[in-house]
């Protein structure tokens, strides 16, 4: 295979975009538990929302008709995965995979938000 074009540009950032039946309980749920904060909104009623965390980036679209998938719609690393664990079980999230250490160098747990959007959270361990 020969080199492609592309391979000179360069990608900037990256950000899931999850369908949500109720951005309103959604926004709740991502700012209230995970520590989101709402930077953009577009819309009356509101359709769409622009999340950020850190480096972290989620984009909420309104979609009454959604239904969950039962693969995760995306991974997000943090830095302290026991803490961020407990901070979920405190709160009621649905924990669709327990935390534990993966043979592939980290620790893991799938949660699932009140849409059912499973989300993959890990840390990265020291080999």
């Amino acid at each position: 295979m020969g080199s492609s074009p592309v391979c000179t540009i360069t990608f900037g950032r990256v950000a899931p975009c999850l369908p949500v039946r109720d951005i309103r309980a959604a926004f709740a749920f991502y700012s209230g538990i995970l520590g989101f904060q709402k930077v953009f909104e577009n819309g009356d009623p509101v359709g769409f929302m622009v999340l950020k965390k850190d480096a972290a980036e989620i984009h909420l679209s309104q979609n009454r008709a959604h239904v969950a998938t039962t693969v995760n719609v995306f991974h997000m690393f943090v830095s302290d995965i026991d803490a961020f664990h407990e901070i979920c079980e405190a709160a009621g999230v649905r924990i669709i995979k327990a935390l534990k250490d993966k043979d592939y160098g980290q620790r893991a747990f799938v949660l699932a938000d009140p849409d059912g959007n499973r989300i993959d959270v890990g840390e990265r361990r020291p080999a």
